[in-house]
């Protein structure tokens, strides 16, 4: 008897844990429910018998805090220009988010995972994290996505279509919402929370297993862009900082430097920073050195330009998306005995600001 009683305390106890783990919450697609920022249009209707939300733009549900679980949405089928997804673990401006192009289907990069650091979005230097997916074309399209710890897992339509293996802001929790532009309709918007511990954070220190990879730049802060109007001049005494790469050797600069215009896409100016690293040699020799950048670059050696380049989206041809990759360009960069400095105009308008490099 006293083991039946056992048994059952041990069952009521497990289900009481496992709701505890998973609490789910519908929310509203009305007013009072959502954040809505001025740069956002968004309107609540009926719709196909439907409580909706149409929305262009970013918004965020009040009071709601987000670190892991499921999150799940309806979007409306669109053949015209469009993207629709979810957005979490968002604060200030920088925020995971997972989208799909509903005017892609079955392309590529119909779906795609991009982190926003600093209100800019920066799925060029991320080309691993997109999927061809096919929509379909009339009625809703289920999106979800199951975040653990550093991981999330995307489904479309009940389908697994990709998993991202490292969420890139090191955010632990924050706010959750949804992303629109150029228009979208959401319905049956869902959160479940799944409790983890703060020793469960998203922060990770990435290992980089190629020696040749350059692991760490020094970095400016941001400044307005000119064409043609740099010198070494003006970049030779700026101040630096040291930052770390992501464990490819990515560079992922606006996660450190917040730009002076930002989040308007191609509206956005054109601005610069400065990253740079030294070579100490034995001897006068060359030194190869393979690298990428976003979205252009102005490559100094000991003060001489050496390289320019344009790696924009749609710089070469209406379909070119800019992806980076760190065997691109090669240069073979002459070295004086003693240390040696590379300096690197890297210049963003938008959709990713990064460099990634090796010496070989």
């Amino acid at each position: 008897m006293k083991v039946l009683k056992y048994l059952q305390f041990f069952i009521l106890c497990s289900v009481q844990f496992a709701f505890a783990q998973l609490e789910s919450k519908s929310i509203p697609m009305e007013t009072s429910a959502w954040n809505a920022p001025a740069k956002a249009s968004v309107k609540f209707e009926s719709f196909d018998g439907r409580n909706t939300m149409l929305l262009n733009g970013k918004i965020t549900v009040n009071d709601l805090n987000f670190s892991s679980g499921t999150l799940e949405v309806d979007v409306y089928a669109k053949t015209a220009r469009s993207f629709a997804g979810i957005i979490f673990r968002e604060k200030e401006g920088t925020m995971e988010e997972v989208y799909m192009r509903l005017h892609k289907s079955q392309q590529p990069d119909a779906v795609q995972y991009t982190p926003t650091f600093k209100h800019e979005l920066a799925w060029q230097l991320y080309k691993e994290y997109q999927a061809n997916v096919m929509f379909k074309n009339a009625g809703w399209n289920r999106l979800r996505i199951e975040v653990a710890k550093t991981t999330a897992t995307v489904f479309v339509n009940d389908e697994k279509v990709l998993t991202v293996d490292h969420l890139k802001t090191d955010r632990i929790e924050g706010s959750v919402g949804l992303f629109a532009l150029f228009t979208n309709r959401f319905s049956n918007f869902k959160i479940t929370h799944k409790n983890s511990s703060h020793s469960e954070s998203s922060t990770h220190k990435a290992t980089v297993s190629n020696p040749n990879i350059i692991k760490t730049w020094k970095l400016t802060e941001a400044f307005p862009y000119t064409e043609n109007a740099i010198t070494f001049d003006q970049i030779s005494h700026k101040k630096y900082r040291t930052v770390h790469t992501e464990a490819s050797g990515l560079l992922p600069i606006s996660k450190y430097v917040e730009k002076p215009s930002s989040g308007n896409f191609e509206a956005n100016k054109e601005v610069y920073t400065v990253v740079k690293t030294t070579i100490n040699s034995t001897t006068e020799r060359t030194q190869r050195f393979s690298f990428d950048y976003s979205d252009k670059i102005i490559v100094y050696i000991n003060g001489e330009a050496v390289f320019y380049g344009n790696n924009a989206f749609r710089s070469k041809g209406n379909q070119y998306q800019g992806h980076v990759d760190i065997n691109a360009n090669m240069l073979q960069l002459k070295l004086k005995k003693g240390e040696n400095t590379i300096h690197c105009v890297v210049i963003d308008k938008a959709n990713g600001w990064g460099i990634l490099g090796k010496l070989l």
